[in-house]
């Protein structure tokens, strides 16, 4: 594996739910506090920060919360990947040796229901409802339904993978969605976008989440146990991609940027994805983690039927998966969700999970996949 220059040495986060009367700002503000106790520092201490979100405009303005130390604050938006991109930019800043800590910080607070393809709720061009994806529950349903005709996935594979995210999620104390669901009461749920129901979807909702960032060469001066940053990257589709805002179906597809993502992130760590030990899967539907399965290279585009039928995605399992509930049991508030995958990559890589430990944990894998077609991956170790 290769050296690390980075480590992340303290790590907070607000639980995901529903909190009428709070801000988006105060639930950073918690998640920051509690990162900082986590890497025994100070405010003052902190040098730079970089903040995602999707509904507050310039979550920067955290400042005003944390206090006003004149430190460069920068924010950050690449959907749904927009937590790996907020925690990259943290890392870069120690690389290159312009601070010596810096704060990765995600918030958000989302009306309830999904996203539309209204300009003030999603920032889609009009032309994305006009080609009938009027929510993005469209395209999720259209996506999945295309890679179960063309690699013979059923529906109850979908199930399978949502209930082993609520059970996930019943032993995380912090998770929003803590009763486990049965498979069938999963495919009963009521059909909002074929092939996928109700309760195989995650929700759009409110939390946050920080980590702290310092030289590789200096984590032990804050924690005794530091987990470095192997590998972070970040790509963009291509021509002919399957995406959010161009459905392709050309007989000559490109790969997903997941894959191209995936590949740089392994060469960069000096690992492949036999050596990843726990894995955290953008799974904003049930749909969407048995395709990231294969595009992150976990197995052959297919091979889910089976490798999620044979229990190898529990966290007993060879390839643990979403340990903490996913986005299904968690929801997703945009800007926060890929730190809430560091957030408990963390955990677990320090033996601290509880209940959802996966045995030796040494090597974590977090995966986002965000409009309008952007693949964060990062990978953590001890």
């Amino acid at each position: 594996m290769s050296s690390a220059d980075v480590a992340i040495v303290g790590v907070g986060l607000h639980p995901f739910g529903r909190y009428p009367g709070k801000s988006a700002l105060e639930m950073g503000e918690e998640a920051v506090y509690e990162a900082l106790t986590d890497a025994g520092l100070a405010w003052t201490d902190v040098q730079a920060l970089y903040a995602g979100s999707m509904e507050v405009t310039n979550p920067e303005a955290i400042v005003g919360l944390l206090g006003l130390t004149g430190i460069p604050g920068r924010s950050v938006f690449t959907g749904c990947a927009t937590g790996g991109t907020s925690l990259a930019m943290a890392a870069e800043d120690i690389a290159l040796g312009r601070h010596e800590i810096t704060i990765a910080i995600g918030l958000d607070k989302h009306p309830r229901g999904a996203f539309s393809d209204h300009p003030s709720v999603s920032g889609l061009p009009g032309w994305y409802g006009e080609e009938g994806l009027f929510l993005t529950t469209h395209f999720f349903g259209m996506k999945i339904q295309r890679y179960m005709h063309d690699h013979g996935i059923s529906s109850r594979t979908l199930a399978r993978v949502a209930a082993r995210a609520f059970r996930n999620g019943q032993a995380n104390p912090k998770a929003w969605r803590r009763k486990p669901v049965a498979e069938d009461e999963i495919l009963s749920s009521p059909m909002l976008n074929h092939p996928l129901t109700q309760f195989m979807y995650c929700g759009p909702n409110e939390g946050a989440a920080a980590a702290i960032l310092v030289p590789a060469a200096k984590a032990h001066l804050y924690t005794d146990t530091p987990v470095y940053l192997r590998a972070s990257a970040l790509r963009s589709r291509r021509e002919g991609a399957f995406e959010l805002l161009s459905p392709s179906f050309t007989l000559d597809p490109a790969p997903s940027p997941t894959v191209d993502a995936s590949k740089e992130a392994y060469e960069k760590a000096g690992i492949g994805p036999e050596d990843v030990d726990v894995l955290q899967l953008q799974d904003t539907d049930a749909g969407s983690e048995v395709i990231h399965l294969a595009e992150n290279g976990f197995c052959e585009h297919g091979e889910q039927e089976q490798l999620v039928a044979a229990g190898e995605t529990e966290i007993k399992g060879r390839l643990p998966v979403n340990t903490d509930g996913g986005l299904i049991a968690n929801g997703e508030p945009v800007g926060a969700s890929g730190l809430r995958q560091v957030y408990e990559l963390v955990t677990q890589l320090r033996g601290r999970a509880g209940d959802r430990q996966v045995e030796n944990a040494r090597v974590g894998y977090a995966h986002l996949y965000g409009a309008p077609g952007q693949s964060c991956v990062t990978i953590l170790s001890t």
